[in-house]
């Protein structure tokens, strides 16, 4: 009980993050390597609208108390449900650019709003 007490909320936050992806049975994303296929889970913390080559692309960090992770939906301006502070399950091929995990045009599945 001391110990939670005198943890940070963003830990607090982390360590629930971590639990609920090892629940789903989803990879950590600082386990992911480059070119691997995965499924992860975890909570959207931005979400931002950045052409890519003249291309719109709707572009989300995912964090899941382990490591952030590059959402990027090519072609797409915007995507009901895809907002800051949702859960969302994603897979498919994670690439790496200018050092940062990126997973494109993933499958996903958005988490209910009551198990938040």
């Amino acid at each position: 009980m001391i110990d939670r007490l005198s943890t940070s909320l963003e830990d607090l936050h982390s360590a629930e993050l971590q639990k609920d992806a090892q629940a789903a049975g989803c990879t950590r994303i600082s386990e992911c390597t480059d070119r691997q296929i995965v499924k992860v889970t975890g909570t959207l913390r931005t979400v931002t609208l950045r052409p890519r080559a003249g291309v719109p692309a709707l572009e989300a960090e995912l964090f899941d108390g382990t490591a952030p992770l590059d959402v990027v939906w090519l072609g797409r301006r915007s995507i009901v449900g895809i907002e800051p502070g949702r859960r969302l399950i994603a897979s498919g091929r994670i690439s790496m650019s200018h050092g940062r995990r990126v997973l494109f045009n993933p499958k996903y599945e958005l988490r209910p709003l009551g198990q938040e």
